[in-house]
């Protein structure tokens, strides 16, 4: 059973999982690296790992439907490559993105370093928006680094830099699994990889291999083979061949002298399939001014809240965002909710960087009992996600938003809903009876009297706050989301 304070406690949680920035879809627990003008260059222009970048913008109902996709590309291509979007809508990102040739949302790009550090291969992604077909598109690409040999080239393999390091995988199958090819890259310059097929005998003999697949680790020089008995997993095999030497830092060092190179510059060299205008790689050294971020959206946790704020018979327009909270801490908030509330605080934000007069927005959980009271009345959809509403007890109307089949909860659309209720245009709708308390009913009387009415609205409006009953709610404990096995990240 929830208390008001765990109830408290539990909206600042879920409003504490959005993003940084009111804009960006992704939060920070997503397993999505998230990218900017920054540090592009360094995490994806020069990485030796093969990359797919996704360019959003937060309004776009299609990104926010690729999220849960996206996401989970990103924890099955943990360790083999690296999954990033970058937030178009971001004035500090818009150079990166013009330069990449971005004209429409969301734009997949895959990324694959070639023989000029700094200047990769760049090719869009044009496949099925799934999480398996994303996987399986960026593993055909991860470069390759391991040596297939065969008895007859084997020994010559072992003699060519006897001092260097070498790690050989006996194994039954002919190709080359992501998982090998992604150790290949972390160790690249320090240990050399080799896959040599169970059907090549004299091999197989000369290290005595009884299983497949086996991992077996030449440190160098004189010192004996080493050999993997472990799970044939990242971690585990990681920590094996860091006996010889440690994974690259990434981007791997390198000698080149034009590390240098802005990041403006080094973007623009990555766009090898796309054409960028003279004036965006030759730009000012002085920043322009960012904006400050917009603030989150203000949200009432107390029924005495909510009623003080919008449901008095004095209160004018308010605009509610009424989103159901979820009943564990860890969970993740919903895209449309983060959606919407990114929108209507970068409304808010605007307005008030204008100076303009604009009434409140404000998030309301719906495990408040006049929310409940209030879905009912409006007959909204007592199981919905997210509704936002415009309600005005002092002259009793009140407006739906629409956010359509793909409910999109854009600042292009949510603006245009606003505008009308600002401008007067657009149907209303009356407020049902009992929206409003008939206790805080406002009546016309003389001076004295209604003196005399206010002090004993107060006292009953502290007789109601007494009587406030406790939020209740069943605790759930979510089970954690298994993943299906794609098989890239085994030998």
């Amino acid at each position: 059973m929830f208390t008001k304070s765990s109830a408290v406690l539990l909206i600042a949680a879920f409003l504490g999982a959005l993003p940084v920035n009111a804009d960006a879809i992704y939060t920070k627990k997503s397993p999505v690296l998230q990218v900017d003008s920054s540090n592009y260059d360094s995490l994806i222009a020069r990485s030796n790992h093969a990359s797919i970048v996704e360019f959003y913008a937060p309004w776009c109902g299609h990104c926010q439907n690729l999220k849960p996709a996206y996401e989970k590309a990103a924890r099955n291509l943990d360790g083999l490559a690296k999954v990033a979007a970058v937030n178009c809508d971001d004035d500090a990102n818009k150079p990166l993105c013009g330069q990449m040739g971005v004209q429409g949302f969301p734009t997949l790009k895959v990324i694959t370093p070639s023989k000029k550090a700094g200047k990769p291969r760049v090719e869009d992604y044009n496949g099925a928006r799934t999480a398996k077909a994303i996987v399986d598109y960026v593993v055909e690409r991860i470069p390759n680094h391991v040596k297939r040999v065969t008895d007859k080239d084997f020994d010559g393999w072992l003699k060519e830099a006897n001092d260097t390091a070498k790690a050989i995988l006996f194994t039954e199958k002919g190709t080359t699994s992501a998982l090998l090819r992604s150790f290949a890259i972390d160790y690249l310059g320090s240990i050399h990889f080799a896959q040599i097929r169970s059907k090549e005998t004299s091999a197989v003999e000369t290290f005595g291999i009884d299983k497949f697949p086996t991992l077996v680790l030449l440190p160098g020089g004189e010192k004996e083979a080493l050999s993997y008995s472990g799970e044939m997993k990242k971690k585990p095999m990681s920590e094996f061949l860091s006996q010889v030497a440690e994974p690259n830092p990434d981007p791997a060092p390198t000698k080149s002298k034009k590390s240098t190179k802005s990041t403006t510059s080094t973007a623009s060299d990555a766009t090898s399939t796309s054409k960028a205008t003279e004036s965006s790689k030759t730009g000012s050294t002085t920043a322009s001014p960012v904006p400050p971020p917009a603030p989150p959206l203000p949200a009432l946790y107390t029924t005495t809240d909510f009623r003080k704020a919008c449901l008095s018979p004095k209160t004018g327009t308010c605009v509610l965002v009424l989103v159901s909270i979820p009943q564990s801490m860890d969970a993740e908030p919903p895209a449309v909710a983060l959606q919407s509330f990114g929108s209507l605080a970068e409304i808010a934000h605007k307005h008030s960087l204008r100076r303009g007069n604009l009434f409140p927005f404000y998030a309301v959980p719906s495990m408040m009992e006049d929310v409940d009271m209030l879905k009912k009345k409006l007959e909204l959809k007592q199981d919905g996600v997210v509704e936002v509403i415009a309600i005005n007890a002092k002259r009793g109307w009140w407006r739906r938003y629409d956010p359509g089949e793909n409910e999109d909860f854009s600042i292009t659309k949510l603006e245009s809903w606003i505008d009308q209720i600002r401008m007067g245009e657009g149907a209303k709708n009356k407020l049902p009876e009992g929206v409003v308390p008939d206790e805080e009913e406002e009546v016309e009387e003389p001076q004295k009297e209604t003196e005399k009415t206010e002090k004993e609205a107060e006292k009953e409006a502290e007789k109601e706050t007494e009587k406030e009953p406790e939020m209740e709610s069943q605790e759930a404990e979510q089970e954690p989301i298994k993943e299906e096995p794609t098989g890239h990240s085994e030998l």
